[in-house]
């Protein structure tokens, strides 16, 4: 897996339309001026529409990573990229990565 690196700015969504936010970027390294995310940090979804029970599961509230970088870290965790799988917590829907930076690569 390779892919630009994701950075806080990287337009990012669930599989609702709702915006997803790391909730802690890593301070270490930035691209283009702003952190880069790592695995180990969630993404925070709002404004998420998928209906509420009995409907559905209700909407999307935090997204995990399952997938990242296999060479790169930083503070000795796996950096994210543009081909990155999560997981949304309560659908189970991915998050998609509609735009990143396009500067910094990695595998």
């Amino acid at each position: 897996m390779s892919g630009y690196l994701l950075n806080s700015g990287a337009t990012v969504i669930c599989a609702h339309g709702g915006q997803a936010q790391p909730i802690a970027p890593s301070p270490r390294v930035k691209v283009m001026g702003q952190p880069i995310t790592t695995q180990s940090s969630p993404h925070a979804i709002a404004g998420c529409s998928n209906p509420v029970p009995p409907v559905n599961v209700g909407p999307c509230i935090i997204a995990q990573w399952v997938s990242a970088s296999t060479r790169v870290k930083s503070m000795g965790q796996p950096v994210l990229l543009q081909d990155s799988q999560s997981v949304s917590i309560p659908t189970g829907t991915p998050l998609n990565i509609l735009v990143t930076q396009t500067r910094v690569k990695a595998m």
